[in-house]
């Protein structure tokens, strides 16, 4: 059933507020300062959202089809490694571009139904870019998609520290992490690859 023109408004006056606070400031934006934002009030926000992970799925749900879209290009590269720098390089740049994008993907506390949907899209995904680029010899073979996830929430987090700083410092660490991750380079690791339900649970 379409909204009234009033309704309807209003709730794209919403998205447009909480999808602006959410990419400078991240997703732990507080629902009064969203309404405040977008000049309405705290029932008019519940009436069209009954919950903030359900304003979370709505305002993010392009970048969550951009995200997985930058893995499913990356899987049509012929080059292996390409495939894969190329990808790590391009979802790093959505993530400083919207900083409540990796908030949610990384976590399964944040985001309903689209969240959940674009993490299970993306790991397969993601999983086949690393096998590929070991099999041609440009990555260590220990890693898995589960230590991807990770390495992408710690470049998050210079992403986030870097504000009102250098804003493309993040590139200086992920080349340093590139040539980490060469089997030339690669020494025993001392612990085991985190399971997918232990990634999750990081903070």
């Amino acid at each position: 059933m379409a909204l009234r023109q009033d309704a309807q408004r209003n709730r794209d006056r919403l998205l447009a507020g909480a999808r602006e606070l959410f990419a400078s400031g991240g997703v732990d934006a507080p629902v009064e300062e969203i309404t405040r934002h977008a000049g309405v009030g705290m029932g008019t926000l519940y009436r069209h959202f009954p919950t903030k992970d359900d304003l979370v799925d709505a305002v993010l749900g392009e970048a969550f089809d951009a995200y997985v879209g930058l893995a499913e290009q990356a899987v049509e590269e012929t080059d292996a490694t390409k495939a894969f720098t190329t990808f790590l390089e391009r979802a790093l740049e959505l993530h400083a571009g919207n900083r409540g994008l990796m908030q949610v993907i990384a976590s399964s506390e944040r985001g309903r139904e689209r969240a959940q949907a674009t993490r299970e899209r993306i790991q397969p995904l993601v999983r086949r870019l690393v096998e590929r680029a070991q099999s041609a010899g440009a990555l260590r073979p220990d890693l898995v998609a589960e230590d991807v996830t990770v390495l992408f929430r710690s470049l998050g987090r210079i992403i986030e520290g870097t504000v009102d700083g250098p804003p493309d410092l993040w590139r200086r660490y992920l080349g340093l992490l590139l040539d980490g991750l060469r089997p030339a380079a690669a020494t025993p690791l001392p612990v085991p690859p985190p399971t997918a339900p232990q990634v999750a649970a990081l903070r």
